[in-house]
């Protein structure tokens, strides 16, 4: 039940076009301090892992891991998707209460 609570979140979030999705466009929203959330696939490479987890770090933006990138694609109506930054405090407060 909690996956689709979460995946129509985010979904509601993407068509309010308060997500970016793609790895370089999500870490460049976070750079920017613009991404309140970033949600990383469970299957991503250790590559993207490392690269999207370290940035999450340093500028202090949560990072979640969710199942796979089927998932993540699918709740924003996209083909597979490994990096998906949400830019919205409140979609983002929201999907960590459902995440977590």
């Amino acid at each position: 039940m909690k996956q689709n609570q979460w995946m129509s979140l985010l979904g509601l979030a993407n068509r309010a076009r308060k997500v970016i999705s793609g790895e370089e466009l999500s870490i460049k929203e976070v750079r920017s301090n613009k991404a309140k959330l970033v949600l990383l696939s469970a299957d991503a490479s250790q590559n993207t892992q490392k690269k999207v987890t370290d940035k999450c770090k340093s500028y202090n933006i949560p990072c979640k891991i969710v199942e796979n990138r089927f998932l993540l694609g699918q709740a924003i109506g996209k083909e597979a998707r490994v990096v998906v930054a949400v830019l919205d405090e409140g979609f983002a407060k929201k999907l960590m209460t459902l995440l977590d």
